[in-house]
């Protein structure tokens, strides 16, 4: 059965998925401003304490391409690719956490204390490996096969890493080390997570 599944791939969409991710590890200007808006959108939602608006800024937020980039030039022992997907993920992880520093730091008179929004995010554990690995799996797989929307697997990565992003900017700017560092690990483990079950895909997919 695992043969049917990971094997029922055409060339075609395996060349496709390949170009893909080659041609968005350097992303347009477009894909900074959309890391913007996500992330602001983020921050707000944590500060204020409204899930809804939290979730909402996971379905604007094209974090995708350059994980699965990072993946699939593990797999493919591409040193270019990697390169390039890594450089373009820092950015968009340094981007975030400015944007987030600053909204925190721009509003800290309209907000005050950590929500239960904001603590959700500085409790890193297996758990948040296991979340981050099976975003993973989705991504990687609706990835390649030309059925699935696209948006689908990059809610469940942005799911992820967006609000962890804006956690830690939060806790930079209230200079608060255990909501930082806390946030920070949990990012981490998440990133692992999708990198690790998205390079086992890519690898089961051939």
């Amino acid at each position: 059965m695992v043969n049917q599944i990971f094997n029922n791939i055409s060339d075609e969409e395996k060349t496709e998925a390949i170009k893909k991710l080659v041609k968005h590890s350097v992303p347009s200007k477009d894909f900074f401003l959309m890391i913007i808006l996500s992330v602001l959108m983020a921050t707000f939602g944590l500060l204020i304490n409204n899930a809804a608006v939290v979730v909402g800024s996971m379905l604007i937020a094209p974090i995708l391409y350059p994980v699965l980039g990072l993946s699939m030039g593990i797999i493919m022992s591409d040193n270019i690719l990697i390169t390039k997907s890594s450089v373009t993920f820092l950015k968009a992880l340094a981007l975030g956490v400015l944007v987030s520093a600053g909204v925190t730091l721009l509003f800290s008179s309209q907000v005050s204390g950590n929500t239960a929004e904001i603590i959700s995010r500085t409790k890193p554990s297996i758990i948040s490996f296991m979340i981050g690995a099976t975003a993973g799996f989705a991504a990687a797989f609706a990835m390649v096969k030309h059925n699935m929307n696209d948006m689908l697997p990059g809610v469940a990565v942005s799911i992820a890493l967006i609000p962890p992003v804006a956690v830690v900017g939060i806790g930079i700017a209230r200079l608060n080390m255990s909501i930082l560092m806390n946030s920070l690990l949990l990012l981490i483990l998440n990133v692992a997570g999708i990198i690790f079950t998205a390079v086992i895909v890519f690898s089961l997919m051939n």
